[in-house]
Parts: structure tokens; sequence; C-alpha cells
């Protein structure tokens, strides 16, 4: 309730409860002085003590029955969630009386915070209405091409067939994990990394022999808007997909789809990193040739030129070059007004400059591919842009996410405990499945009444 409504840290929530009438919360009048956060601690400790696969799925499966929820289309991604702290005794796997906890540790940060230490949150929902209906939590350092298999064998359970469709990113896109639901006659839909070779083989081809790709236009987005009485159509999206089949290297569908709103997004995306870049590079090389420099040598400014362009991913776009001149600067030897007879001398420093020139051609070359991407399946019944709106339907999860780290505030965590922190994570999981039934609900009646907003 606590964190639905106030979304106070824990040793709030006596304070908190004490506002309401007990019976609101369960409660009797003579317990609600006794909530306090130890009190609370200790009931994490008991939850995570329970809190296991069978919990969950028995939370879970009480959720489907009563709400009448699909479980057709099932969306898979993760997060993580960071902490402020050292957590050095939970750097490592453990156990807390039996139980096993996870390593809170450094890893690939999806908030860009490499600076801090933290957990794998993963979450699946349900196309109907984006209900969550498992999550689980893992080491800070874990990938998250290893967790897709586990996933799927837990949803196999839960759901008690094979054939509901398993939609994730590109890190359910390799060999092991689709060959597995292959074979356990899965449903999956998922996006091509850029690293895999039919990416690269695309567009080569692309450049090469653009008018050998043919496109089929699959549907047109459009916006309406009134003006002076008039309804005015405004094209917002054209969608379209490659008219020739082509197979990944493991044999499964690889449908190519090129959007005009990408495309204008992923122009905009260079430019803008093209700017960065330069505005960087340009403070760069004040910084070198500034009288304090610290950057004396050439082993010192190559990283720094390195670091910018990686950080705006321009690296193939922009060509830089490292200058090195000598500046002379005469002192005198010794102390004392100058005169005729002072002696001066000679210092010799190193000076760097910075030069840089957009490479046209790669720019060329990425324009050509602006717009395009990759999804893959083993479906076969479903169309090219059946398959298309069920990958578009992927950001529902997104929305999960953000209410946890936004609306619910899950970082910072104060709590010391890996035991209790995993626990209020299962709270967390709990709370966002409220969330969503409120909000299914809301929007089900707003149907129900023909209300649109």
């Amino acid at each position: 309730c606590n964190l639905l409504i106030s979304r106070e840290p824990i040793y709030g929530v006596g304070q908190w409860a004490a506002r309401y009438a007990p019976d609101l919360l369960n409660l009797w009048y003579r317990e609600v002085q006794l909530l306090n956060d130890d009190r609370i601690g200790r009931c994490l400790d008991r939850l995570f003590d329970g809190l296991d696969r069978g919990l969950i799925m028995a939370v879970v499966r009480q959720v489907i029955d009563e709400f009448n929820i699909s479980l057709d289309e099932l969306h898979n991604d993760s997060t993580t969630v960071s902490f402020y702290g050292a957590y050095e005794e939970a750097e490592q796997e453990g156990h807390v009386r039996g139980r096993p906890t996870l390593a809170i540790t450094f890893g690939h940060s999806k908030d860009r915070r490499p600076d801090l230490k933290q957990l794998l949150y993963i979450l699946t929902v349900t196309d109907d209405g984006g209900v969550p209906v498992y999550f689980t939590s893992a080491n800070g350092n874990t990938t998250d091409d290893t967790t897709h298999r586990q996933t799927w064998d837990l949803l196999h359970e839960l759901v008690g067939r094979s054939d509901f469709l398993y939609v994730a990113d590109c890190k359910l896109a390799s060999s092991e994990n689709m060959n597995y639901i292959a074979r356990q006659q899965g449903r999956f839909i998922t996006v091509l990394p850029r690293t895999r070779k039919e990416d690269q083989q695309f567009r080569q081809r692309l450049l090469k022999k653009p008018d050998a790709v043919d496109w089929t236009e699959l549907f047109v987005q459009t916006k309406e808007r009134v003006c002076n009485g008039k309804v005015i159509k405004t094209v917002v999206d054209r969608v379209s997909v490659c008219s020739q089949d082509t197979l990944s290297k493991e044999g499964y569908r690889l449908l190519w789809y090129h959007s005009s709103k990408k495309a204008e997004h992923d122009a905009h995306s260079r430019t803008r990193r093209l700017q960065r870049a330069t505005r960087e590079l340009t403070e760069l090389r004040d910084r070198l040739q500034g009288p304090k420099t610290r950057f004396a040598e050439r082993k010192k400014v190559e990283p720094a030129v390195e670091e910018i362009l990686k950080a705006c991913d321009v690296e193939s776009l922009l060509s830089v070059d490292i200058h090195e001149q000598e500046k002379a600067r005469y002192r005198q030897a010794g102390r004392g007004r100058p005169n005729k007879k002072t002696k001066y001398v000679k210092e010799v420093k190193k000076q760097f400059d910075l030069t840089w020139s957009v490479d046209a051609i790669r720019v060329a070359e990425e324009e050509a591919c602006d717009g395009i991407f990759p999804l893959v399946s083993n479906v076969k019944e479903m169309t090219a842009e059946e398959i298309l709106r069920a990958y578009k339907r992927q950001p529902i999860i997104e929305k999960r996410f953000s209410h946890l780290k936004t609306d619910f505030s899950v970082a910072p965590v104060y709590l010391q405990s890996v035991s209790r922190i995993q626990a209020l994570l299962g709270v967390y999981f709990f709370v966002l499945i409220v969330q969503t039934l409120l909000e299914r609900e809301l929007r089900q009646a707003m149907l129900r009444e023909k209300v649109e907003s």
C-alpha cells in the first residue's frame, strides 16, 4: 500500500501508516505503533525465506484466473537496479539461512552509472495489459543472453504449454537461445544484432546494389488534426518489408524492414553525435594549447581523443589527426632585474594540436542504411506485418521499468542486507502487478464506455 500510494522509505512507513484508519491497512489500533523499520526488516527476512518460484507462480496464477489474463504473447526484458554504497560483503554469491544470495557488483549498467554496483532485474509481462507474470533477479555482472533459457522454462511451466509467443530484444538472438526454444516447440521474435554476419551482408547489398532490394509497403501511419474545420492527415511513418525471403544461419525467418520515421531518427541521431564529438574535440584542443596543459606527451593525447570518439559513437565517421610542434620559451638563467648582461635559457616544450574531418563516404554508407532493422522469428504462420506489430508491443515492458524506477523509486535502496534487498525486489514485483491491474481494469472500462482518453 505504501509503495502504491506514497513511496516512503522503509523507516517512514510507520509514520505514514499512523495517518490512516488502522482497518484500511488490515491492522488493529494498537498495532500501528508497533510498525517500525526493524519489524518491517524482519518481515523482509521471512519473505526472503519464502520467496521462491512456487510462491511467485501461486500469486501469478491467482491473478491470471481472477482477471482472465491472456498468456498467448509474453514480452521479456531486463534492467539494472543501482546501489549507492560499497556492499563489500555482498560482492560474491553466498547463502543466508540455507538460501542463495546474489552478488551486488559492477556490470554493464543500463542506468549509465558504471560507478555504482548493481543487480539485474528480469521481468516478463503479457501483451494483455502489460501485466507482470514473472520476475527474477540475478548477479550484477550477469549478461542478458544467459538468462533467456531459464526464463523460457519458467514461463513454459507457468503457461502450461509451449506455443506462446516469446518476444525479447537482440540478446535472445544467439544460436543457443533460439535453437533451445525451437526444440521445445516454442515460438519467438527477436532483433538480429548488428554484429551478425547476415546484417553486414544485407547492408553491403544495399550499398552496392540498392535497386536489387525490392521493398513492399506494409502500412502507413498517419496523424489527424483539424484546421479551419477540415481534417488534415499527416503521414507519420511508412513501413516496408523486403520482399525477398531470407534466412538466418540457423534457418529461421529473417525479415528486413524499413521505417521512414526510423530513418529520420537515425539521421538526426548521427548529426547530434557528430556535433557533440566536434564540440568536445574543440574543447580538448583548447586544453592542449593552454599555458597550463597537462598533455605533454602524445600517449596522453591519443587516449583522450579515442575516448571522445567512442563515447559519441563516431569512430568510423570522424578522422582526427594529432599534430605535434615545438614551442620555444625563454627565461632568465638567474635572479635579479634583467639588463644587458642577463643570460637567458631556452626551453623547448611540446605542444599538440588537433584537426579533424568528417568521412563523407562512411556517412553516405550509413545514410543508405538509415531506417532498416531485421527481425528473426521461427513463426511461419504469422505475416511480416503481424510479426512487426508483435515486436512493436515490446515497449510496454519499458513502461513497467519506468514505473519501477520513476514512480516507485526502487533506487536508491537503503538496506544493507542482500537477503532483505532480494525480498524488497519481490515486493516491488507484487506492487507492479497491482499497479498494472488497476490500469488494465480502467482501460477496459474506458473501452466499454467508449472513452478515448
